[in-house]
């Protein structure tokens, strides 16, 4: 005997068939967007991990991790086809007088590592993020805690939304036009850190607002009741619980942030630069210098010179760093997050 129907179960009907085909089609163009994905990343990681990972002992390129890109020199010598980076180029030829003369193909950028690139990029990264997050929670306090609602307001909230949609390569020239040349900054770190943190501002209010909405009333009245201030409120019961969303925030930051090129092409990165950022003479020169960046490198490897198996390697290993370096950095925010959110658990 078949048991009672649960009078809340679904019932096969007419609409129920009709409603069968689109979710099937929701359901495949999901797998097929994630199928894309996968297949780029895929594709990276095989073809980056062969530039940066070896067959043999230390089984990691530290060349490529650790040095300056050169240029890559291809010559013959005594039968055998040798290549060599810039600087072990010419020593071979100081320490071989008969190989002044011998006839080598050269390939820009096609030698050395990225890790001045490495280093700018993680500069950009920890830098603006940290001036976007000063600035957009302290605006999101203000709107969400001192604010009254008001046209001045509802029309302060509606820009941010629209700036949100704004393309990068308005902020960059945005930022050249004010950081570069009306403040006199130059193409410099603290023009891309301003640059990049006005870009992801509008991300960062936004997520930053939505969690102090989300702290219970009761955590402000009781503070007030018990004779704390407004700030002493804010900073001792409603911050604390709001951080895991702002953390929220930096992580959607850091991915815009870290792989954007227009704003720093135009501010901060140089297409080669000698010294590393910390060697300066004087401490605030190391604000005012440009950088290497990894984006940027992509793009003038991938773009603006000859294209052959030798750069496509170091586009493939620069991608896969680039990837790896973002979902590190993402890391150690969700891990941060989930702290805080475990300890002020509510």
């Amino acid at each position: 005997m078949n048991p009672p129907q649960h009078p809340f179960s679904v019932r096969p009907g007419a609409v129920h068939h009709r409603e069968q085909p689109v979710f099937w089609l929701f359901r495949v163009a999901t797998y097929f967007i994630l199928a894309c994905g996968a297949a780029v990343f895929l594709n990276i990681v095989v073809k980056g991990a062969g530039t940066v990972f070896k067959t043999e002992a230390p089984f990691i390129n530290t060349t490529f991790l650790t040095e300056a890109p050169e240029s890559l020199y291809i010559f013959e010598w005594e039968g055998k086809k040798m290549e060599m980076g810039d600087r072990e180029f010419r020593a071979f030829k100081e320490q071989n007088p008969a190989a002044a003369k011998v006839k080598a193909e050269s390939f820009v950028y096609s030698a050395g590592g990225i890790w001045p690139c490495i280093v700018g990029t993680v500069l950009l990264v920890v830098g603006s993020m940290t001036i976007a997050l000063a600035l957009g929670v302290c605006a999101a306090i203000y709107l969400n805690e001192y604010a009254r609602d008001g046209a001045f307001i509802r029309f302060v909230r509606l820009a941010i939304l629209n700036l949100a949609g704004v393309p990068s390569i308005v902020f960059g020239l945005f930022g050249f036009g004010m950081f570069v040349i009306f403040f006199g900054w130059n193409v410099s770190l603290l023009a891309g850190w301003f640059t990049l943190a006005f870009m992801v501002l509008p991300v960062v209010i936004t997520a930053s607002e939505e969690s102090l909405k989300a702290v219970p009333k009761g955590f402000r009245e009781g503070s007030l009741a018990l004779g704390a201030t407004k700030w002493q409120t804010i900073r001792k019961n409603v911050l604390p619980y709001a951080l895991p969303g702002i953390l929220t925030s930096s992580i959607l930051g850091i991915a815009r942030v870290a792989g954007e090129t227009a704003p720093i092409m135009f501010t901060a990165a140089y297409v080669v630069r000698d010294k590393l950022p910390w060697e300066v003479e004087q401490l605030g020169d190391f604000f005012f210098q440009g950088v290497m960046a990894l984006p940027y490198h992509i793009y003038v490897v991938s773009s603006k010179i000859p294209q052959n198996e030798y750069t496509e390697r170091v586009q493939y290993g620069t991608a896969f760093v680039f990837l790896v370096i973002v979902a590190l950095i993402a890391t150690v925010s969700i891990l941060l997050r989930n702290r805080l959110r475990n300890r002020y658990r509510w």
